[in-house]
């Protein structure tokens, strides 16, 4: 049976869930790519354009990573969710620039709410290309959503609880393709929590809810993520002790919205941004300096 390549990045930390049980329900074979490491990256700096931001750079390592191991590459384009909540250019041109650039064929779907492309469609065309009936798709579909909506409901849940925690609190504001991957956001992570900080996440949040609240800093921006970020901020602005941006370099959407959101915020707050050049060491005497400054005021 033909076997499915999942690259560990960018579509992945949203969709991981629904896809793996997905396949999983439908009997489908699946490979995931591995955690980020040096040899994915140099793989991607290497069949990526130098103006791409990090996160694509990495998303290709993983694509390349993959190409001899499987028969389908999962490769979706997300443009919208309604007006007004539209996706960075990479979630819309992520198809085409990987239909250029490798020649395995191609399991594609399309979000787009304005024309009433949703995932449920999707993921029904993708069963459908892969030899399976409507009643086995409807059952894997109605089991891979509700596994993602249960998961989902508990990591938000622990999430909003972690902000009546007494420890220091520090939210970060990712996305999560940064935050969880392995040469970007996972060393940062690490070093936080090594340091008894209790850490927020803006990704873990009810999208419908945080969402609208972004409106509170700006009824300009449009970028669905971007949204869902700046939001869980003003959600959380009044139980957090700081703030930490995490982006990666050149992020066009990040760069817009946190230094919107900086100019407007009265928590102390830190702006990291990663590059294929950076090294964790740097990094760290910025987190300690501002780790021992919340410590401080929290005191």
């Amino acid at each position: 049976m033909n076997k499915v390549g999942i690259p560990r990045g960018i579509f992945y930390y949203y969709y991981k869930d629904i896809w793996t049980n997905f396949f999983d329900a439908l009997d489908v074979p699946y490979i995931i790519s591995p955690k980020t490491n040096k040899k994915i990256m140099k793989l991607g700096v290497k069949h990526s354009n130098d103006e791409m931001c990090l996160s694509m750079k990495v998303y290709m390592g993983h694509l390349f990573y993959l190409k001899d191991k499987c028969d389908y590459l999962l490769v979706p384009r997300i443009d919208n969710f309604k007006c007004n909540n539209q996706t960075c250019t990479n979630f819309l041109a992520l198809y085409d620039i990987v239909s250029n650039v490798v020649d395995n064929p191609i399991l594609n779907y399309n979000i787009d709410l304005e024309k009433n492309k949703n995932l449920k469609k999707g993921l029904y065309d993708i069963g459908f290309k892969l030899g399976k009936s409507k009643k086995e798709i409807k059952k894997a579909y109605k089991y891979a959503l509700k596994e993602y909506k249960d998961r989902r409901k508990a990591g938000i849940k622990k999430n909003i609880k972690n902000l009546e925690s007494e420890k220091i609190k520090i939210l970060i504001v990712s996305h999560p393709y940064n935050t969880y991957d392995e040469m970007i956001g996972a060393d940062i992570i690490k070093y936080l929590e090594s340091n008894d900080i209790k850490l927020i996440y803006s990704d873990k949040f009810s999208s419908k809810e945080v969402n609208k609240l972004s409106l509170k800093y700006s009824k300009d921006i449009y970028f669905k993520y971007n949204k869902d970020n700046i939001g869980a901020l003003k959600y959380s602005e009044d139980k957090i002790d700081g703030v930490i941006f995490l982006s990666s370099f050149p992020c066009g959407p990040d760069s817009i919205a946190n230094e919107l959101v900086m100019r407007k915020i009265n928590l102390p707050y830190l702006n990291l941004i990663v590059d294929d050049s950076s090294g964790f060491a740097g990094m760290e005497t910025r987190l300690e300096s501002f780790i021992d400054m919340l410590g401080e005021r929290h005191e």
